[in-house]
Order: C-alpha cells, then sequence, then structure tokens
C-alpha cells in the first residue's frame, strides 16, 4: 500500500484549513479557560459550604489554573497545543487569527456566567460542576478538527536519518538491534537526539525570549487573582449575586471585542512593527485598572472598570502567542509557548492564595488589588525598558560600525597617511603611519 507523502509548505497558507483550526481552537478556548474563570462565581458556594477562609479557598481555582500551564493533565493537553496550531497556518494573519481563536474565552464568560449562576440556584454547586463537566466533554470534537502541518522551516537543519519522512518498519527494527547491539551507534544516536533537542530549545538562551520570560512571571501574577475575586469583592460591596455575575459576563463579552480589534489593529502595517509596544501597553492599563478597582464601590462604578479591564485582558492575551513568534520565530513557536504557559504555572498557584491570605489579613481587598496592579506594571516596564536598552545599544553599534568604515577608507604614502573624508583623529594617523613605515 503506498504511504502518503506529507507535502512541505513554504510558508504558512494564511487560510484553507486554518480557518477550521482557529475553530477548533476557539471552541478550546471556551471549555478551557471560560470554564477555569466561571470558578469566580463558584467562589463563594465553596466558601460557604466549607466553612474556610479567602486563603484556602482560593487553592482550588490556583490548581486549577496552574495544572492547566504546568502539566500535561486536564486542560493543559488541549489548550497549548491548540494555540500553537494557529501560529503554524497563520502568518501575516497571525494577529487576526489569534483574536478570533482567543475570543473563545471571552464569548465562553459572557455567556456561562449567568447561566453557572442560574444553575447552583437551580441544581446547587454539584450539580452545575456536572454540567459543566458534561459541557467539557466538547474537546474530543476540537481535537477531531486539529491537522498538522510541515513547513520547510521545520527541516532547515534536520540530521541525516531524519530526513527520510517515513521509515518502513523493517528499518526501524534494524536500528533498534543495531542501536541495542553496537557499541557504536548508541554515542551516535545520542549526540543526532542532542542535537535535535538543542535546535528545538536554543531559544531559551536568547536574550529576548528570557526577559520576556520573567516579565510573563510578573504579569501572570497580576492577572489570576482578579477573576477569583470580582465576584466576591462586588458582593462585599453590596452588589447581589445577579448583578455580580453580570459584571463577569461584561467582562466576558468585551474581551472578545478586545481579542478581535487588537489582533486585526496589530495586524495593520502602520501598527505591525510595533506588536511589542502594543502589548505592553496592553499589560500596563490592565494594571492601572487594578490599581483603581478599591476605590470602585457600587455597581454602576464596576461596570466601566469591567469594560477597560475586559478590553486589555483581550488585547494583550491575543498578543502573547504573536510576541512569542516574533521573539523566537515560528519553527521554535510550539516549544517556546509550552515554555511561557509552563511559566505562568507557578504564579497561577501562588497569586491567589496569597490574595486571600492579604484580604484575610487586612480584612479588605484593597492590598490585593494593589499587588496585582503594580505586578502587571512592572512586567510591562521591564520590557519596556530591555527594548529600549536594545534599541540604544543597537544605535550605539550603529555608529561605531559607521565610524569603523570611514577610518576604513585610507591609504599610505610612505610615511603619510590619507583620509578619504578626512575624519580620522590624530592618534590614528600616527598608528597607521608607523604600520606604513614596518
Amino acid at each position: 500500500m503506498a504511504t502518503p507523502k506529507k507535502v512541505l509548505l513554504s510558508s504558512p497558507p494564511d487560510g484553507g484549513w486554518g480557518w477550521m483550526i482557529v475553530v477548533g481552537c476557539f471552541l478550546v478556548t471556551i471549555c478551557t479557560r471560560a470554564v477555569t474563570r466561571c470558578i469566580s462565581i463558584f467562589f463563594v458556594e465553596f466558601q460557604t459550604y466549607f466553612a474556610q477562609d479567602y486563603a484556602r479557598t482560593a487553592w482550588i481555582h490556583s490548581i486549577t489554573d496552574c495544572a492547566t500551564m504546568l502539566c500535561g493533565l486536564g486542560f493543559a493537553l488541549c489548550y497549548s497545543p491548540a494555540i500553537a496550531m494557529v501560529g503554524k497556518y497563520f502568518n501575516k494573519k497571525k494577529a487576526l487569527a489569534y483574536g478570533i481563536a482567543m475570543s473563545g474565552s471571552g464569548i465562553g464568560t459572557f455567556i456561562l456566567a449567568p447561566v453557572v449562576q442560574l444553575l447552583i440556584e437551580q441544581f446547587s454547586w454539584r450539580g452545575a460542576l456536572l454540567i459543566l463537566g458534561g459541557f467539557v466533554l466538547n474537546l474530543c470534537v476540537c481535537g477531531a478538527l486539529m491537522r498538522p502541518i510541515t513547513l520547510k522551516e521545520d527541516h532547515k537543519h534536520p540530521p541525516e536519518f531524519l530526513e527520510q519522512e517515513y521509515v518502513s518498519e523493517a528499518q526501524k527494527q534494524d536500528l533498534k538491534q543495531l542501536s541495542i547491539c553496537s557499541p557504536l551507534i548508541k554515542p551516535w544516536s545520542h549526540e543526532c537526539l542532542c542535537c535535535c533537542s538543542w535546535q528545538e530549545y536554543n531559544f531559551l538562551l536568547m536574550p529576548d525570549f528570557m526577559m520576556l520570560a520573567v516579565s510573563v512571571l510578573f504579569m501572570a501574577y497580576g492577572c489570576s487573582p482578579l477573576f477569583v475575586y470580582l465576584v466576591p469583592y462586588a458582593l462585599s460591596v453590596g452588589v447581589n449575586h445577579q448583578q455580580a455575575a453580570f459584571l463577569m459576563s461584561i467582562l466576558g463579552v468585551i474581551d472578545i471585542v478586545g481579542n478581535i480589534t487588537f489582533g486585526w489593529l496589530t495586524d495593520r502595517r502602520c501598527l505591525k512593527k510595533y506588536r511589542y509596544f502594543c502589548y505592553l501597553f496592553a499589560v500596563g492599563m490592565d494594571g492601572l485598572c487594578c490599581l483603581f478597582l478599591p476605590v470602585l464601590q457600587s455597581f454602576p462604578m464596576l461596570v466601566p472598570f469591567s469594560f477597560t479591564f475586559g478590553y486589555f485582558d483581550g488585547a494583550y492575551v491575543t498578543m502573547i502567542p504573536v510576541v512569542t513568534a516574533d521573539v523566537v520565530g515560528t519553527a521554535s513557536l510550539s516549544s517556546a509557548l509550552g515554555v511561557v504557559y509552563f511559566l505562568h504555572a507557578l504564579p497561577y498557584l501562588v497569586s491567589p492564595p496569597v490574595a486571600g491570605w492579604l484580604v484575610d489579613t487586612t480584612g479588605s481587598y484593597t492590598a490585593s488589588f494593589i499587588l496585582c496592579g503594580f505586578s502587571m506594571i512592572f512586567s510591562s516596564m521591564l520590557l519596556c525598558f530591555a527594548r529600549l536598552a536594545k534599541k540604544i545599544k543597537r544605535t550605539q553599534l550603529r555608529s561605531f560600525t559607521r565610524d569603523t568604515d570611514t577610518k576604513q577608507q585610507i591609504w599610505t604614502n610612505g610615511a603619510t597617511a590619507y583620509s578619504v573624508s578626512g575624519d580620522l583623529d590624530q592618534k590614528d594617523v600616527e598608528i597607521l603611519a608607523t604600520e606604513a613605515n614596518r
């Protein structure tokens, strides 16, 4: 039976089946990120039923988020691969594709927040979780939409034994026996394996990626507690249960607007080269929203907050894969995204309980929200200063190179050195004259 051949594409198709990948990723974000956000609505129910403080109850949400980003378990098996697949299929329309795909988180939150509140009232929190579990089974349908794609850049420097896409079973058995029996084959195979691993993860030594990774730690710490404590905070200032759930719905639907519009805007030619700074701006604006949240103590005042925070949350969530791709390239995007989302795990695990401990200790949400705000602002400023420092260094290097090229345009005549542009200083002339005399 003839073995099907994989087609190597020179560049991502930017369409075709790629839009089905976007749809699949869209559904994945609904079933994972939106469902996780709705745990904020369960927070008060858990706290009342189990009679625990804020810090202990927050572990339920933080462990869920941490496991999604840290392990190969549960939502993690769906979320990270789906995000990486979109980056494989799109290049020119990458930000727009990610905007549509990631908007599932906002749409899911908009729909599920009031529905979950209704389910809790009708079937208690146990029944509501059971129904959500059945809904999440739709991830199986999302997985059926995913089709791997192979780009030529993925095979830039393949080892000789990996150049063939398919190897017969007999060849596999021969290779296996050789690797077991021959002591000479073992070092060779290990060397090839190390070479593949190095090519896949060499982005870890890139200064730009290291700065992005550090900033992600602070950004993830700042964004997580708000989705846990927005509903409890609203209830604490006198907002009723339906209005508190509606705040999450507003945040979710504006999140969609942020996903799509910010993705579309940053794909425009005038903003495409400034996508990095657009990401920093969105993160910084979310930080400012957190700083002002303790002042807002009524439903009419919390509605504008949900609008603003939701928009910029959707904006920077869309930009994370885009910025990562700009830093490491498309070939390493899957591995780099895995590392970036892995770095979300520790802040997601720690920040909600820490925020809960601050609420238990101080008796208010002010300290928790201020800490979150400063954490996100610091994340934005860190990347901004890193990019500015790189730009200054590049300008200095360019100036130095220009001066060097000018000084090389000389010729000697006996003991005298002449400069084409007359820009050489006296010391350089003396050194060149000495060399000429030799």
